[in-house]
């Protein structure tokens, strides 16, 4: 007879509570939450804003501060109790037995030090070596995290990294000392898909070459899905459900895990579909997502069209020397052209630099565009002073990423969903208190909060304002700009939902710009791919996510992560490369760009 030998976790987090210390009282933010993560092993903590993920992460590391936090229970490393260690023992462990990547790097990185000098400051520290052999591993470490010609970035800056390559640095600075645990804080959250994609498949690859265990925090349940062995759900600080992630998935118990995974869109449901789709709603019986709700086709494609962009472009001038002499322009947006029927959701999609932001600030007129006519209800916009603008722009509005920077923090929300309305002297303060009350109403809240101000509302309430002050204009077209990019997965879908509505209602035309192919191919009814400023691919939801015909289409789906349990040991093989620059010289012309048509609607292009 044989006997299997248990694995020892390498860490072990029993009972773990964790507390605050707010107006004299001690206030608990994680309670008595227990899991293991074993030799190799990948588990995920995941959970929304204000759950306590990011604070069990804290608390393994000992990095909260002593004065006003504290922990209860026992955080076991390999068999060694954490929280009983001094200071001076911890400093050992961090860095060397532990290590952390964190989810914004340039926080992470010093700017006044080259990326090698960083890394070698953690070998220095932990591995007794010369600083000549210091500088050899640092390189080998770039090279190992897929950073191209890495010895020769050896003596570069952060500044001069991408989004995606300073995160390659910070997982190489993390596995410097060859921790036993990695733990990563949302490593991927603030990154492009592509990037995204490149990023997992390097930790998985690293993980099995090194054999290092993961603790993953994030909310993204399709990332959790393709890395994760195990899953950890959180919610109001407390472990509500865990287990192995395919049941997770498959098998879970939780109303909170139910609704978090029905609030995930899957790239690829939407086809037996073709018009927008919300999020299903969760009974409140059984806590089971319902049957997912097809939106009123609005669009009619034989009506003018409400906007109409047309060789659209925007540079920027580079001056450098001592004489500010033109070095260079960066060419931001480049002969972009497409229109936008009423009650249709066009979406402009790409990475951070393709010029989607660009585009919706050119065409809202909040930047003036070098070339290009921009038509509005049929007035050409593109040329009309200030004073000529100002009488149409309210048929026209953005709504931006992050709500709270666009609310006056002094203002009550009544007063600033009014404050445009009666500027536009659209009618009178009575007239505006009743239409503030009807749009509160509206957009799911309620009238008695109009006298509240904006610290009091969470960030999904704090989005559905923005909504209704740009409702207030009456508008005709709305810009969203990733305008639900920064909020957990279930407010998220409750305000696509609420969108969708209002567009079947009031037939708004959306010019909606995201990263998240998963939420485009939900909300919208044409899609249009932005690269280096160009669209290089536009048509029909379908046909660009069931037809991609451009490389950098097929690239940007490829890099989606999908809510699916057997891609666990995928690997994207993605190539590693950074987005090109659009700096050109100051006399650089593009060359005329080809596009082939593949449908009515359906053109990519062909140089």
């Amino acid at each position: 007879m044989t006997t299997t030998k248990a694995v020892s976790p390498v860490l072990s987090v029993e009972n773990l509570t964790t507390s605050f210390l707010s107006e004299g009282q001690w206030k608990s933010v994680v309670r008595d939450i227990s899991f293991t993560v074993n030799p190799g092993e990948t588990v995920a903590v995941v959970g929304e804003s204000g759950s306590g993920k990011s604070v069990t992460s804290l608390s393994v590391m000992q990095l909260l501060p002593r004065d006003t936090s504290r922990i209860g229970g026992r955080v076991l490393l390999n068999g060694k109790d954490l929280l009983q260690l001094p200071e001076a023992q911890m400093r050992k462990v961090r860095g060397n037995d532990i290590a952390m990547i964190f989810q914004e790097p340039m926080t992470s990185l010093n700017p006044l030090f080259t990326i090698g000098d960083q890394i070698s400051e953690a070998l220095l520290c932990h591995r007794n070596m010369s600083h000549e052999e210091a500088k050899a591993e640092t390189i080998r470490l770039l090279d190992r995290v897929r950073i191209p010609s890495a010895a020769s970035r050896f003596d570069e800056y952060p500044h001069r990294f991408s989004g995606g390559m300073r995160q390659r640095v910070m997982i190489a600075m993390a596995l410097a000392s060859r921790p036993k645990l990695l733990i990563a804080d949302e490593p991927t959250t603030a990154l492009d898909v592509t990037i995204q994609g490149q990023i997992l498949d390097l930790i998985k690859t690293l993980q099995e070459e090194e054999g290092t265990s993961v603790l993953f925090i994030t909310h993204d349940m399709g990332v959790v899905a393709e890395i994760a062995d195990r899953t950890v759900v959180m919610f109001r600080g407390e472990a509500v459900e865990s287990g192995d992630t395919a049941d997770i998935f498959n098998h879970s118990k939780h109303p909170y895990t139910r609704a978090l995974l029905s609030a995930v869109p899957m790239l690829g449901s939407m086809k037996p579909y073709d018009r927008p789709l919300r999020f299903p709603d969760l009974d409140p019986k059984t806590g089971l997502p319902g049957e997912p709700v097809v939106s009123a086709d609005t669009v009619d494609h034989q009506s003018a069209p409400v906007l109409e962009v047309k060789n659209l472009s925007k540079r920027f001038d580079i001056h450098a020397g001592l004489m500010g002499r033109l070095q260079g322009r960066v060419h931001a947006i480049e002969d972009v052209s497409f229109a936008l029927q009423p009650g249709e959701t066009l979406s402009l999609v790409g990475e951070s630099g393709c010029g989607k932001s660009t585009t919706a600030r050119a065409v809202m007129r909040l930047i003036q565009p070098d070339e290009g006519v921009i038509r509005l209800d049929g007035q050409d916009i593109s040329a009309m002073d200030h004073k000529e603008l100002r009488q149409i722009r309210h048929k026209m509005q953005m709504i931006f990423q992050d709500p709270f920077a666009s609310l006056n923090p002094r203002m009550r929300v009544g007063a600033t969903i009014a404050e445009p309305y009666l500027e536009h002297k659209m009618g009178t303060k009575a007239q505006a208190e009743k239409i503030v009350a009807d749009l509160l109403l509206r957009v799911g809240l309620t009238p008695d909060m109009a006298k509240r101000f904006p610290h009091e509302f969470s960030g999904g309430q704090r989005q559905r304002i923005c909504i209704a002050r740009a409702l207030a204009m009456d508008p005709k077209v709305i810009v969203a700009d990733e305008s639900v990019s920064a909020l957990d997965v279930s407010i998220k879908a409750q305000v696509i939902n609420l969108m969708l509505e209002l567009q079947a209602n009031l037939k708004l035309a959306y010019l909606f710009i995201s990263h998240d192919m998963a939420v485009v191919e939900r909300v919208s009814h044409r899609v249009a791919v932005m690269y280096l400023g160009e669209i290089v691919e536009i048509g029909k939801r379908a046909e660009i996510f069931e037809n991609p015909q451009h490389p950098y289409t097929k690239k940007l789906l490829s890099a989606v992560p999908i809510p699916d349990p057997e891609r666990r040991h995928l690997r994207r093989m993605m190539q590693v490369d950074e987005l090109k620059s659009p700096v050109r010289s100051p006399d650089y012309q593009p060359a005329p760009r080809q596009y082939q048509q593949l449908s009515e609607h359906h053109f990519v292009q062909l140089n």
